[in-house]
């Protein structure tokens, strides 16, 4: 039933994160919101979807979560939380904004818990992507990223760890593991892992918004401001990204009269805003390069040098293999593809898909079509984007013999 799904992947999180604020156990407010979701798939198809389904998945999935602990009231702590309902007495502080998605996400990432395990949880949690799709995404068996998030679950609930944005004073220290999370989960919906839909726009719409609620929180932090800038501008070409038929269309070939122009100049001002503080992060010189991209009308417009430059200063401060790639395809249109191939050929990235399909853009420029069209064979091999597959298909087969 695509409603019920749509209405699934958009209220998952803030069912999940409600539950959570009310009974204080994860995997109370996660069983619960998943049985309420097969109590949806019953009554819905008779009973219509109702007005507000939001609110009737949480109601369900709250009686769902007292149900069970009423049959858990041999413990003390459960019996004590099945009387909830009735208890006047008030909850815990549960930090400086009521937001229980981004209280929840506060959750998710904390220091005690390992990386993979911070996405993987916030993932699950809050954008309601199903364990396999996790797993897809991290390129695990399914069976490693439940167990993964399983433990953090487990370790959550030993720690104590809680459920709440932390005090002013100790934001600054973890945000940055929030900002990287928001910004994996934006990129999971800009271009899905697996699944039939190539791009999520309930996650990189949820992602925005959270990124929206930080930076009410930490104004001053550049940072969250340009990761905001950042999701804006790349989010800004979503309905140019995509062909009717479902092919990709790359950056260079979009259609940018149907860019969103409000979303642009918001982006575009939140990146002059951290330029005037001058401290400069990876995600404000993301968002810089991403402002020239979208400040050019026509691709023949754009300044490749200022793009160059700008990956240059992000290599000094983030220096990994793909902000290199990156790099290389601006030096391609400066001063060609064999330099640029040169430069790429050097990274260590022959597990990742968008270095074969670089090489093979490279190699095809160059004329050297079959080994362009081995390279294409490779991404297509490692890519499980269905437009993006269909994009490089294309690709490959109009090479020359």
């Amino acid at each position: 039933m695509e409603s019920l799904e749509r209405v699934y992947r958009e209220e998952f999180g803030r069912v999940v994160a409600s539950l959570t604020r009310r009974f204080g156990d994860l995997d109370v407010a996660e069983d619960a919101a998943g049985e309420a979701l097969l109590v949806a798939l019953e009554r819905w198809p008779v009973d219509g979807v109702p007005a507000n389904p939001g609110g009737w998945l949480t109601t369900t999935a709250t009686r769902k979560a007292i149900d069970r602990l009423r049959r858990e009231s041999h413990r003390d702590a459960k019996h004590q939380a099945a009387h909830m309902l009735h208890d006047d007495t008030p909850h815990e502080a549960t930090g400086v904004v009521e937001d229980d998605r981004l209280r929840l996400i506060f959750t998710c990432c904390h220091p005690a818990l390992a990386p993979e395990a911070r996405v993987a949880l916030t993932l699950r949690l809050l954008g309601g992507l199903t364990v396999p799709e996790i797993a897809a995404a991290f390129l695990v068996p399914e069976t490693t990223m439940g167990q993964r998030i399983t433990r953090a679950k487990r370790k959550i609930a030993a720690a104590h760890i809680p459920y709440r944005v932390p005090c002013a004073a100790d934001l600054p220290a973890r945000v940055d593991a929030v900002l990287a999370v928001l910004y994996l989960v934006f990129n999971e919906g800009y271009l899905s892992t697996s699944g039939d839909a190539p791009l999520r726009e309930d996650l990189t719409a949820e992602a925005i918004r959270l990124a929206r609620i930080l930076r009410g929180l930490l104004p001053d932090a550049t940072e969250v401001t340009g990761l905001l800038a950042l999701m804006l501008l790349i989010d800004a070409r979503r309905t140019a990204r995509l062909a009717p038929g479902g092919e990709l269309i790359t950056l260079a070939e979009q259609d940018r009269s149907r860019w969103d122009r409000a979303a642009i100049d918001e982006g575009h001002a939140l990146v002059r805003e951290c330029l005037a503080l001058d401290r400069p992060g990876r995600y404000q010189l993301l968002a810089a390069i991403n402002a020239v991209h979208t400040d050019a009308r026509d691709v023949r417009d754009t300044d490749w040098s200022q793009i160059a430059a700008l990956y240059t200063q992000l290599a000094g401060i983030d220096p990994n293999p793909i902000v290199a790639l990156n790099r290389a395809v601006a030096i391609a249109e400066l001063d060609g593809p064999e330099v640029a191939l040169a430069l790429v050929d050097a990274l260590p990235l022959d597990a990742y898909h968008a270095w074969h399909a670089t090489r093979a853009d490279l190699l095809r420029r160059l004329g050297r079509s079959e080994e362009a069209r081995a390279a294409y064979d490779r991404a297509l091999g490692l890519s499980d984007n269905a437009a993006e597959a269909a994009y490089l298909s294309r690709r490959r087969d109009q090479l020359g013999g």
